[in-house]
């Protein structure tokens, strides 16, 4: 783990989730916000925008006081819970209404895109995340000469 990754957990106080936390953590405590923010990180000596997700996150806790709750995801834990999550890329940031994915955004964002983003999946009428569909690319056996 990076050292930008475990100051997430040292400094400022998220907890890591596994597969068996998974479904606590998205049950918030009287109190608690109902939205979560879940950093699954890949490998980060594979993938370098990691430890850049790992230092916007806490500015975005920042920047939407009291409005997440966020923890990174064990790395043990990330095959069992990307398809659940929609996750397909590392590093990615989940946001989840209790159970409900809201958005996914893979990869380091422009900072604009974020607060766009994560203020969009706290209204109440924000719409569960569809991933995009992929386009399928096919070849044809017909020559162009034929």
């Amino acid at each position: 783990m990076s050292a930008l990754i475990a100051a997430l957990a040292s400094r400022h106080g998220l907890p890591t989730i596994d597969a068996e936390t998974f479904n606590t953590f998205l049950a918030p405590a009287a109190g608690e916000p109902e939205h979560a923010l879940l950093f699954f990180t890949g490998d980060p000596d594979q993938r370098t925008d990691s430890g850049d997700v790992a230092v916007v996150l806490p500015e975005l806790l920042a920047a939407f006081p009291s409005q997440f709750r966020a923890g990174v995801v064990a790395r043990s834990a990330e095959a069992a819970l990307k398809a659940r999550c929609q996750v397909e890329i590392f590093p990615s940031l989940v946001v989840l209404r209790r159970e409900t994915v809201l958005d996914v955004l893979p990869r380091i964002r422009d900072w604009s895109e974020y607060l766009d983003r994560l203020g969009a999946t706290l209204s109440p009428n924000a719409l569960p995340f569809s991933a995009p569909e992929r386009v399928g690319i096919t070849t044809s056996n017909r020559r162009a000469d034929a």
